[in-house]
């Protein structure tokens, strides 16, 4: 029995897709061809690969172990054929990518025209969304997210860590009165992410665990905390990178300068190690650059 390497690749991408219209759209294939081939490979391995209806595409228990064995096979093929490619031309091609919104808006955004700049030979297709995208199912070829990864099955390279401090607008502190030690805290209005109710600060020599309460806003939007803190709302704690134009505008100072939080980690997430040059550069080039 003969299997066309290029028919695996389509079967690949309708299950990672599940749906025939999107993996065409994908593989630059009509719909109907894709159709066939995928029978056509069915046929020549002698099982049913997919249970196909009207609604969805769903892997059968054959099609879920050939597409765990295939996807490794397709990707060793490509990576093969981009390394070979490498040899004469710069990384190009389409890099699908996911950002955390005020990552890429506030500190990733002239990274990514330097990265532009130096490949031009790349397209991107960036998705800003504060929802976990699927690495798998959806076509994203690199996740770039904040916090520790939660999936164990993806591939997670760490970027760089960015150090967090306390922040408040002159107005706040005019208002209330500047913290003069960690515990002062306790009284002021904190604003955080996701309902914490506690922060742990560091001065280099020990640390503090300080408690302040729900605060009186829930929030899951790093730009919206950012904001509320510059109209006077209270005291943040953020990477320095993300609040480094209302610094110098002064729209917020830093607090308790000598104390500082846990560095926020940055990962680039993929579904396999086995990468194409545009990610592997995207990658080695963040790196680069967010570690210095």
């Amino acid at each position: 029995m003969t299997i066309d390497l290029n028919d695996m690749a389509l079967f690949v991408e309708v299950a990672k897709a599940k749906s025939f219209r999107r993996a065409a759209e994908a593989a630059g294939v009509p719909n109907p061809t894709l159709s066939r081939r995928i029978s056509a490979l069915e046929k020549a391995i002698g099982l049913r690969l997919l249970h196909r209806t009207t609604r969805k595409v769903e892997l059968t228990e054959a099609g879920a172990l050939y597409y765990e064995r295939c996807k490794r096979i397709v990707n060793e093929a490509n990576l093969a054929h981009e390394q070979l490619g490498e040899m004469l031309a710069q990384p190009s091609g389409l890099l699908r990518a996911s950002f955390p919104v005020d990552l890429a808006v506030t500190y990733l955004a002239p990274l990514i025209v330097e990265f532009a700049n130096r490949y031009p030979g790349i397209t991107f297709d960036f998705d800003l969304t504060p929802r976990r995208v699927d690495l798998v199912s959806e076509p994203f070829d690199i996740a770039i997210r904040t916090g520790r990864p939660e999936d164990l099955q993806l591939i997670a390279r760490l970027i760089t860590e960015l150090p967090a401090y306390l922040y408040a607008s002159p107005r706040y502190l005019e208002r209330v009165g500047a913290p003069e030690s960690p515990a002062d805290l306790e009284r002021h209005d904190c604003l955080s992410i996701l309902k914490a109710t506690s922060w742990s600060l560091h001065d280099g020599t020990s640390t503090i665990n300080v408690s302040f309460g729900g605060g009186r806003f829930a929030l899951n939007s790093i730009g919206l905390i950012r904001q509320l803190a510059t109209l006077d709302m209270g005291i943040i704690l953020m990477p320095e990178q993300l609040v480094a134009d209302d610094l110098a505008s002064g729209k917020l100072r830093q607090v308790l300068p000598q104390w500082r939080g846990d560095p926020v980690p940055v990962y680039a997430i993929t579904e396999t190690r086995l990468l194409p040059a545009k990610t592997q550069r995207f990658i080695e080039f963040l790196q680069e650059r967010l570690r210095r």
